[in-house]
């Protein structure tokens, strides 16, 4: 059978991937450094709930293969999956899981960093939209968030290991170049997600991110004068 290159990825599908694991990575590296570097683990979270937001706009006017409709299926899916039946390009119906795992708990862990606090100096960008009591509460959620975080990275990792040395398929390559080389005929080509969609979802990232900032906040009171005393 002939086998063709054809377009899976598109590029801010691309830039979305590869910007999470430098985020994700540099917010680990950061929280274990702690002191001053708690400064940058609030930027990086700040940004990771920015690069959320973006990847679920993406998901509906994205191109083909980006789109949650065309690779988040049912339990009929996974069946076909997992007994071979299964014929596609893009995620397949267990790496959908995989996805949807990854964006649900990174997601929930930056945006529980927003309200959080860690004791001593560092509050998130809407520590003072709760009381403290609540702000304590979803500390604590943050720091147990941590352990699922570091399980789905393993089990990712894992995956892309077993697809690359075991099955013999290039996953790391198409996500880097967009483009991957297929012997189905009928192999979909990505479509769509085009400049008007990319401005869309980057002004709903821009306001999401504005208002996770602190924007929608009342400025902090003034600090007391000082008296010279």
């Amino acid at each position: 059978m002939n086998e063709r290159t054809i377009r899976v990825w598109d590029l801010p599908t691309r830039i979305f991937h590869w910007l999470l694991l430098a985020l994700v990575t540099g917010s680990i590296v950061s929280v274990k450094i702690g002191g001053n570097a708690m400064v940058w683990h609030g930027r990086f979270g700040h940004l990771i709930v920015g690069l959320i937001v973006f990847r679920l706009a993406w998901g509906f006017v994205g191109s083909t293969h980006a789109r949650f409709a065309h690779f988040v299926r049912g339990p009929g899916a996974i069946r076909a999956y997992l007994g071979g039946r299964w014929r596609g390009v893009g995620h397949n119906p267990l790496g959908a899981l995989s996805v949807l795992a990854l964006l649900g708990v990174i997601g929930f862990q930056a945006l529980s960093g927003l309200f959080a606090n860690d004791d001593i100096a560092f509050n998130g960008p809407l520590y003072r939209a709760v009381s403290s009591t609540t702000s304590n509460q979803i500390s604590g959620w943050h720091r147990q968030a941590e352990w699922f975080i570091y399980a789905l990275i393993a089990l990712h990792v894992g995956a892309v290991l077993f697809y690359a040395f075991i099955r013999k398929e290039r996953i790391i390559l198409p996500m880097i170049t967009g483009r991957k080389t297929v012997r189905d005929p009928e192999a979909e080509l990505a479509r769509g997600g085009g400049w008007l969609a990319l401005a869309i979802t980057l002004a709903i990232t821009g306001i999401v991110l504005w208002v996770a900032g602190g924007g929608l906040l009342p400025p902090p009171p003034p600090p007391p004068p000082d008296l010279g005393w």
